[in-house]
């Protein structure tokens, strides 16, 4: 009888996998390959999105260092999507840089509530730039897990595909908790450490700044890679013949 249950349950689980990793599509929505997006959550940081700062000498309120709204990555990713497509995607852009350097005590619950109930179907997470490099073990397994529970809770809500996006100004520690978090939770990976070693793709290879920090973000060309390297995480290859 033990038997047969056991079996009983590993057939359950089995089911239930290979239900969980078929996209759940319904009348209406938005196909990009075999990934569902009709709603697009990004979580990042200043490269994600950041507001005017007249202390810097940035005006914009979009990824840094972009020169306008539309060559930023997340609107480029928006923009191929729906000319593919014939229809744009709702999308909500958030800066969670507060969650990058502070996140043991970050409030994921109460702080991005409108982020959960947005109910995204594909989220983007592309944070670790701010993020301080761990020193210690503790210090991996702290961040290791407060990344998880920011992507078990996005997860919870309708399980959407998670894309991770690792720092753009590459850090092997942190970058390869980013991708264990990535696998472990079945996300997508993509590694921006190749672009950030490119000179070309930062905003001083374009155009000159007095502030060396927005200097250092990826300019229009940098911009253009990372939303060329997350479309094609979402949509291989394979899928675009």
């Amino acid at each position: 009888m033990r038997h047969a249950s056991l079996l009983a349950l590993a057939a359950s689980i089995a089911a239930a996998t290979t239900t969980a990793a078929e996209p759940k599509r319904q009348a209406g929505d938005i196909m990009f390959g075999t990934t569902r997006a009709s709603k697009i959550l990004f979580l990042g940081n200043s490269i994600t999105k950041h507001g005017p700062s007249a202390k810097i000498g940035w005006t914009g309120n979009w990824g840094m260092a972009a020169s306008a709204e539309d060559n930023d990555y997340v609107h480029r990713v928006l923009d191929a999507i729906a000319a593919e497509t014939g229809t744009t995607p709702d999308s909500m852009v958030v800066n969670i840089a507060t969650f990058e350097r502070n996140y043991t005590d970050y409030d994921i619950a109460g702080k991005l509530k409108s982020v959960f109930d947005f109910n995204a179907d594909l989220v983007v997470l592309a944070i670790g730039e701010n993020v301080p490099a761990p020193k210690t073990d503790q210090d991996k397994t702290t961040f290791k897990a407060c990344v998880k529970a920011l992507v078990d809770r996005l997860k919870a809500g309708g399980d959407p595909t998670i894309v991770v996006r690792t720092s753009f100004w590459a850090n092997e520690t942190k970058d390869t908790i980013l991708k264990q978090v990535c696998d472990e939770a079945g996300g997508v990976f993509v590694d921006a450490g190749p672009l950030g070693r490119d000179e070309k793709n930062y905003a001083r290879s374009e155009r000159e700044y007095k502030h060396k920090g927005v200097a250092a973000h990826p300019g229009d060309r940098g911009m253009k890679a990372i939303a060329d390297a997350i479309l094609a995480a979402i949509k291989p290859a394979e899928e675009q013949r």
